[in-house]
């Protein structure tokens, strides 16, 4: 079962015209928060999937996980996947995460728009994320 925030996004995308969907994208690329100061970079994890040099790193606190991710700017879309990944599922109990359907996100409608090989790495960003929440959870 999608987490309730991250179905609202999924639902966002799913009612958005074909063309209004890239720049939304972007709005939640734009949206990603940067690193926390002081934050201890070695937690990152890189996600090897994804053809950008993309870090993610998962904290599980008193049931709850916290997401942080490291990507650049030049590579808006996975920056996006990140922002989605980041409004749906930081907060969320272990549970939802572990919960979270690999392939969520094909409600989006983004295949019409972006490759399947780009689709594919927001399920290597989500599997990497329920990683690191299954190894802190062990």
């Amino acid at each position: 079962m999608i987490p309730p925030r991250l179905q609202e996004v999924v639902d966002e995308f799913a009612t958005m015209p074909r063309e209004m969907k890239l720049p939304l994208l972007l709005d939640y690329a734009n949206g990603l928060p940067p690193l926390p100061e002081g934050f201890d970079s070695s937690e990152l994890q890189r996600v090897e999937e994804c053809q950008t040099p993309f870090f993610v790193a998962a904290e599980v606190s008193q049931g709850q996980v916290r997401l942080f991710f490291d990507a650049p700017p030049e590579a808006p879309t996975t920056r996006g996947y990140a922002g989605v990944l980041h409004t749906g599922l930081d907060g969320s109990s272990v549970d939802e995460v572990l919960g979270t359907p690999a392939d969520f996100f094909v409600g989006m409608g983004l295949a019409e728009l972006i490759s399947p090989l780009r689709l594919r790495g927001m399920g290597a960003i989500l599997a990497g994320i329920k990683r690191q929440v299954a190894a802190a959870t062990a």
